[in-house]
């Protein structure tokens, strides 16, 4: 095969989204003969989908360089351009820099500008995206989105109106903010732009939907980058982020096992040449951990998403709190609100509410609902109603209220449960609970108390679940209820209380009932839970309370 039909059929190959086969094709025509700048800028791209970084950034130099001989300087400043961004993806700044401003320098040098100034522009945008001033951010994108609209560049015209997005969100307007993602995803999912920015485009839109709370919106666009990386079976970068993100879906909707599936592939993909997707692993894994009471487990996947650069919050102060220290968590959500620029903060509220609450600052955490309640009234999207509501329902609760409380709690039920969030639904319930008993109508609250307490046994939120059958128990001991007891329990898990109430050891009882140590090891873990225990001597107690151990 010749050079040039090899060139060809890289071309085309390229054309047709199978990255691999333009990158093998590429590379046998460049051993070959060469190269020209435009095919050795395919193969960069090429090879940089698929996880070949380094080798990317060899031949996107490679593409700058020959541009130069050949008197391209726009092509050159464009080269230099794409390889600052990708630098800075990397996390090397001091390189990115030295490329952007190679890239001005050659810019300068022309009569005329063009699109190249716009994506030259973006660092700037970001720099001030991320250093607390997202006004003059807002302004940089613009500029962004004018040159490429001047321009006709469709790629940095959709990058600026991204960037502009992103700045409003932070600037405290959702509405707009959301309504930019959404025309800027016009262009992607109709395959107008280019793969590099088309996939940046995607998770960064996905990610601002979570922090402003759109699941809805999340969800949608996450069903379209999963759509648009299964079809390029073969593409690494940007796979291992959408894994990250159907991770948290999967962990919203309940399905853990599911998320920490999604979750470890992200965190493959993140060493196979996707970087940006490490975070996003290893904190819904460490997510997940916490949420199922594994907290040295959640601790060690917290820290892994924190080489990122990233900070792993607000989870790792909720886990602190799930260690019973409120006040380390109260002091580490506080210092990281203050620290966040206005749309992360938000994100961080719902669990500085909660953890101002069992910090016993009623003060502090009803300023929190209020901020979830001004974000509500101005943009009524359905999950940050049910986040408002819920901690709504919880500051009026703890301040003696429940009559004022339940309301709020029932609507914010209501709405996790048409979102499909299971956990928060059960946490509403067991909150409503507690109104319904501080109220007088013990009837009600064992209803929505048993309700929350098996919906949480289902899903395995051990921490969760011992906190609603702590309720459960001090409803039974008020009311010396035995039968809701036995109802909570199955007949072998009161057979093997009644042997511990007696002395007995695991392989005492795993010997008598002929099961094996690691099934009663289980059925004493089920008990504990379910009882909202956390020893033998309180298994104990408990059996010779309820007459459950003669």
């Amino acid at each position: 095969m010749s050079a040039e039909t090899g060139i060809d059929q890289g071309r085309s190959a390229f054309q047709e989204h199978r990255w691999t086969e333009a990158y093998q094709t590429f590379r046998e025509a460049d051993k070959r003969a060469g190269l020209p700048a435009a095919d050795l800028e395919r193969l960069a791209t090429a090879e940089i989908l698929i996880g070949e970084s380094a080798t990317g950034l060899e031949s996107l130099t490679r593409a700058h360089e020959e541009y130069l001989v050949m008197g391209d300087v726009e092509g050159a400043a464009r080269c230099a351009g794409w390889m600052g961004m990708q630098l800075m993806f990397l996390g090397e700044q001091a390189r990115a820099g030295g490329w952007f401003a190679r890239g001005q320098r050659l810019m300068d040098e022309l009569a005329e500008p063009s699109a190249v100034q716009g994506l030259l522009l973006l660092p700037e945008g970001l720099g001030k995206l991320y250093g607390g001033n997202p006004a003059g951010a807002l302004q940089a994108f613009s500029r962004v989105a004018e040159f490429g609209q001047r321009f006709h560049d469709k790629d940095v015209s959709a990058l600026g109106l991204l960037g502009r997005g992103q700045a409003t969100l932070m600037l405290g307007h959702p509405d707009k903010g959301l309504k930019m993602f959404d025309e800027v995803m016009v262009a992607v999912t109709a395959g107008e732009l280019s793969p590099i920015p088309s996939g940046i485009i995607y998770c960064a839109v996905i990610g601002n939907c979570h922090l402003v709370f759109d699941l809805e919106r999340a969800l949608e666009w996450t069903a379209a980058l999963d759509r648009w990386c299964s079809a390029r079976p073969d593409m690494v970068s940007f796979s291992g982020q959408c894994q990250s993100h159907r991770a948290e879906l999967f962990r919203l909707h309940g399905a853990w096992a599911e998320a920490l599936m999604a979750a470890a592939a992200a965190q493959g993909l993140s060493v196979k040449g996707d970087p940006q997707a490490l975070y996003g692993g290893y904190y819904q894994q460490g997510e997940v951990e916490r949420l199922s009471g594994k907290l040295d487990d959640a601790e060690a996947s917290y820290r892994q998403a924190a080489r990122s650069g990233y900070e792993p919050q607000p989870g790792l102060a909720l886990l602190w709190l799930a260690r019973g220290n409120a006040q380390q968590a109260q002091a580490m959500i506080r210092r990281a609100a203050a620290a966040a620029d206005v749309a992360t903060r938000r994100n961080m509220l719902p669990a500085l509410v909660e953890i101002e609450l069992a910090a016993s600052d009623l003060e502090a955490a009803r300023q929190g609902s209020q901020e979830l309640e001004a974000l509500a009234s101005e943009f009524s999207m359905p999950m940050i109603r049910a986040v408002a509501g819920q901690a709504d329902g919880a500051v009026r609760l703890a301040d003696g209220d429940p009559s004022a409380a339940l309301k709020p709690l029932r609507e914010a039920w209501r709405l996790w449960q048409e979102l499909g969030v299971p956990y928060e639904a059960a946490r509403c319930q067991a909150l409503s609970g507690s109104a319904c008993r501080a109220l007088g109508d013990e009837a009600s609250a064992l209803m929505y108390l048993e309700a929350a307490h098996a919906a949480l046994l289902d899903l395995g939120a051990a921490p969760a679940a011992t906190w609603a059958a702590s309720l459960l128990h001090k409803g039974m001991l008020d009311s010396r209820a035995t039968p809701g007891t036995v109802g909570l329990l199955t007949r072998r898990e009161l057979e093997v209380l009644h042997m511990v109430a007696t002395g007995k050891g695991n392989r005492a009882i795993a010997g008598e009932l002929y099961l094996s140590e690691k099934t009663v090891a289980r059925h004493v873990s089920n008990i504990f839970l379910k009882l909202g225990l956390s020893s033998r001597s309180a298994a104990t107690s408990y059996a010779y309370e309820h007459g459950l151990a003669g």
